[in-house]
């Protein structure tokens, strides 16, 4: 599904990041990252997401390059197929929980239909994880462990191949974590949605099916 081939990134501040990484993820992985805070591992996510580029290497995404598209098309690329958890939930404060998860198809260039499917979807989606009497809500009336479900649903909304998580749990108390990593592991099982998790929790990773470290700027297992 997805290849790093020989990514390396630096900065000039904090000279090399990530020097010649190769990874590669199948389709339904589940895959922890973890590493000591600057190691690179949010920067890994970033590339894999088209959010930052790497200095030399390519990341192949079902056999294309993402690294070769334009501003649009890494968009598109996105929106498509990548799915994205960050440890601040990054809700809009001004939308209820209903809208802010529905915010992503308003991006997407699809038909009428596809709307209206994708929105019953997110309904489904609500009531499987537990959010679906917060529709009504607004982000400051609902706690960070509910705020960060609702982060999760939307995520899920464009019905992404890779779900890409960012310290998901680093914000949380032990339960609502907990009540997270077990929600990314069902995702993961059931809906046979692949999974990259770069985390400090060892409880997270522990629940990956494949757990890599970032040292030095490479994964070991």
């Amino acid at each position: 599904m997805l290849e790093l081939k020989k990514i390396s990134k630096s900065y000039s501040q904090r000279g090399i990041v990530l020097e010649n990484l190769d990874l590669v993820i199948k389709d339904g992985d589940s895959v922890a990252v973890t590493g000591p805070s600057g190691s690179g591992k949010t920067t890994l996510i970033n590339i894999i997401g088209t959010l930052d580029y790497p200095d030399s290497g390519d990341v192949v995404f079902r056999g294309r390059s993402a690294c070769s598209l334009n501003a649009d098309e890494s968009a598109a690329y996105r929106n498509r197929n990548i799915g994205f958890v960050f440890q601040d939930h990054l809700l809009l404060p001004h939308l209820t929980v209903r809208e802010n998860i529905l915010l992503p198809l308003f991006a997407s260039d699809i038909e009428t239909a596809e709307y209206e499917e994708r929105k019953k979807n997110a309904s489904g989606l609500m009531k499987r994880i537990g959010i679906e009497s917060l529709s009504g809500k607004y982000p400051f009336q609902i706690s960070g462990g509910e705020a960060q479900r609702v982060t999760l649903v939307r995520a899920l909304i464009n019905k992404p191949s890779l779900l890409l998580a960012d310290e998901p749990t680093g914000s949380l108390d032990a339960a609502n974590a907990g009540i997270l990593a077990e929600l990314l592991e069902e995702i993961n099982r059931e809906m046979g949605l692949t999974l990259l998790v770069v985390t400090h929790s060892a409880a997270l990773a522990s629940g990956m099916k494949i757990h890599l470290k970032l040292e030095n700027g490479r994964l070991i297992n």
